[in-house]
């Protein structure tokens, strides 16, 4: 294990950095409020609502987590012509986020609205279009992604499976990557391994290596087996498998495989949990840390995420004072 002088130390690196981000951006509301009895018309609860808010979510939500460790990011992605559209812009723009957000009047901006009752959550509205990014929106975007390759870092790709990132642009933006030598870091939707060919890195948990490798995935040995099944099928990719409690698993091309055990802390909410170890994960590397030193700040940046309510940016100096 690194010292955690050295983990401390090493988030200092991080603002030398320029990402691009592309993936399905998300606006995530959350309408707080309180709760002390059921509907007499339905078994549900009333939830008299005090207060909402908005946080970029999904995409937008790596983004946000890698401005807040301190690098340069721009971020692409799809919109609607409506008014989460506007809402997103400006939170993006409130963090800093330079976006390229393609609109596309046949689908509404994807939306999350979370119902809170006392710090728990009772429901969830989602109001979303999973049909595939049109070909001439993706077009637009593989353009805008080459023009930003010379002056970054990495490419970081978010894949919540909302039909933004289509097997053509996904083979685009990698083949352009590699190419620049750029590394693309990868969190992966659905049973299409295929789809995230030539990729550097790619971050399933154990759902979605389940999924990508139809094997059985429900403890540690079960994710051994099908991790180096999915490392086997994908030759010089990094494949980092995230496992809730039991840590995580880095499968390297060479055949190497280290365990990074999680950071214990109080579990309060996972939303975007997922956006922060892949955050934090791309930007160590494309700072210069080694993988394993990687890993150890996403599990510690993951356990900061976890313990906080709702979608959260974990800050440079919240990771650099972690324990």
């Amino acid at each position: 294990m690194e010292s955690l002088n050295e983990l401390r130390a090493f988030p200092e690196a991080f603002p030398s950095n320029r990402l691009v981000v592309l993936g399905d951006v998300i606006l995530d509301r959350y309408w707080w409020g309180e709760c002390d009895r059921l509907s007499p018309e339905a078994p549900v609860p009333i939830v008299r609502k005090r207060r909402s808010t908005v946080r970029p979510g999904g995409a937008a939500n790596t983004a946000a987590n890698l401005v807040a460790l301190g690098a340069v990011v721009a971020v692409a992605g799809v919109v609607g012509a409506d008014g989460p559209a506007a809402e997103l812009r400006n939170e993006l723009k409130a963090a800093s986020i330079a976006a390229f957000l393609v609109e596309d009047p046949a689908r509404p901006t994807t939306c999350k609205t979370r119902i809170m009752a006392f710090h728990q959550q009772v429901a969830r509205v989602d109001e979303e279009e999973t049909a595939d990014l049109p070909d001439e929106l993706a077009g637009a975007v593989a353009r805008w992604v080459a023009g930003e390759l010379p002056n970054c870092q990495g490419v970081v790709i978010s894949d919540y499976g909302k039909g933004f990132l289509t097997p053509g642009l996904l083979a685009k933006v990698i083949a352009l990557a590699n190419e620049q030598g750029c590394r693309t870091f990868v969190d992966p939707k659905g049973p299409d391994y295929k789809r995230y060919a030539g990729c550097f890195l790619l971050k399933p948990n154990r759902l979605e290596l389940g999924l990508l490798t139809t094997m059985p995935v429900r403890n540690r040995e079960e994710t051994l087996k099908a991790g180096r099944t999915l490392a086997s099928w994908m030759p010089g990719t990094t494949v980092l498998v995230t496992e809730g409690a039991d840590g995580m698993t880095v499968f390297a091309p060479d055949g190497r495989e280290e365990h990074v055990s999680s950071v214990r802390r109080q579990v309060f909410d996972v939303t975007g949990a997922g956006d922060t170890v892949l955050a934090t994960v791309s930007l160590a590397i494309c700072a210069g840390a080694t993988l394993r030193h990687a890993v150890e700040l996403a599990s510690r940046a993951a356990a900061i995420a976890v313990s906080g309510m709702g979608t959260v940016a974990v800050t440079r100096e919240q990771l650099a004072g972690a324990h």
